[in-house]
């Protein structure tokens, strides 16, 4: 799907600001909510009250909500596998795994971007500097978890959480490639509302089938990280995401991995007092040094008559 108006470059860069603030805080909200909440549990709240919120603003503000099966099928399967297959493995991991070495691993995320998005759409490639600019960022990523990867020793749970964050960021990638193929005329919004409430209908399944209820402990502290994870990661982050998605390149709009690690960091120093030391420095300058390759590598486009025809037919 092509759009008829290019979107604005102020709309651009709020659009990439409110996710890299956004969900960059979210590491920090996660690794609280998921201290005495159970993480399907936690998810399930979470996407399930973003979710019905999304969609009765849609409805109050005349929106259109109603769709074809077809249509909310596919929205469903997007939401799915962004925020189950994605953002619930993260969760669980983060009980196991500390938040520097998860983002080290979900930092694969924009190789899978590149490796889907040239096999499902195939109208997108990103020139030598952009890919030299998303190996930069991995780099950068190494050498800012490098002090705690050297001094510690991963044990069988951690291995096979570290593994489930490698399944998570594919499904990740999977979910926002198929995305922007399945534009089917659906308004972002309302369509976002959709993906989420679907997503919190099956953290719900999944929290009921694996007992969360038994094991869940309702402190203010949780509960007010779950309330922040809905606002902004939700509402805000996840919709400016969506938006970003039909409007810029998948290979650019990935560079959020790479920035959202430096994000938690810092916050994580100005927060909980956590020490930054020179490879933090050090990793977070390549970070940034990598989004700015990324962001202003040339990406060229097909015409139109040259595209997948199932992006153009998803929803009719």
């Amino acid at each position: 799907m092509h759009s008829a108006q290019r979107p604005s470059r102020w709309m651009v860069i709020l659009a990439f600001g409110l996710v890299y603030l956004f969900w960059g805080s979210t590491y920090l909200a996660i690794d609280i909510a998921v201290q005495t909440i159970p993480p399907a549990l936690m998810c399930a709240l979470r996407f399930s009250v973003a979710g019905f919120v999304m969609l009765a603003v849609c409805a109050a503000t005349g929106r259109r909500i109603l769709y074809s099966p077809r249509q909310l099928a596919l929205a469903a399967v997007v939401g799915l596998l962004l925020l189950m297959g994605g953002n619930l493995t993260l969760s669980y991991a983060e009980l196991a795994v500390s938040s520097g070495l998860s983002a080290l691993i979900i930092a694969i995320t924009p190789l899978w971007f590149l490796v889907l998005d040239s096999l499902l759409l195939g109208d997108h490639h990103i020139s030598r500097r952009g890919k030299a600019g998303l190996l930069l960022g991995i780099l950068g990523l190494f050498v800012l978890v490098w002090p705690e990867l050297a001094a510690g020793s991963m044990g069988r749970r951690e291995l096979w959480a570290s593994i489930s964050l490698i399944g998570g960021s594919f499904s990740w990638a999977l979910g926002s490639v198929l995305a922007r193929r399945w534009q089917s005329g659906m308004d972002v919004f309302s369509s976002t509302g959709w993906q989420v409430l679907a997503a919190g209908a099956g953290n719900f399944v999944f929290a009921l089938l694996n007992g969360d209820l038994n094991h869940v402990s309702w402190g203010s502290r949780s509960l007010a990280a779950v309330a922040y994870l809905v606002v902004c990661g939700s509402w805000i982050g996840y919709t400016a995401y969506i938006w970003l998605l039909e409007h810029v390149p998948t290979s650019k709009v990935s560079t959020y991995a790479y920035v959202n690690p430096v994000v938690a960091v810092f916050l994580g120093w100005l927060i909980l007092h956590e020490r930054v030391d020179r490879f933090i420095l050090a990793g977070s300058a390549i970070v940034v040094l990598s989004v700015i390759l990324v962001t202003s590598a040339k990406v060229k486009e097909k015409t139109v008559a040259e595209d997948l025809p199932a992006v153009e037919t998803a929803g009719d």
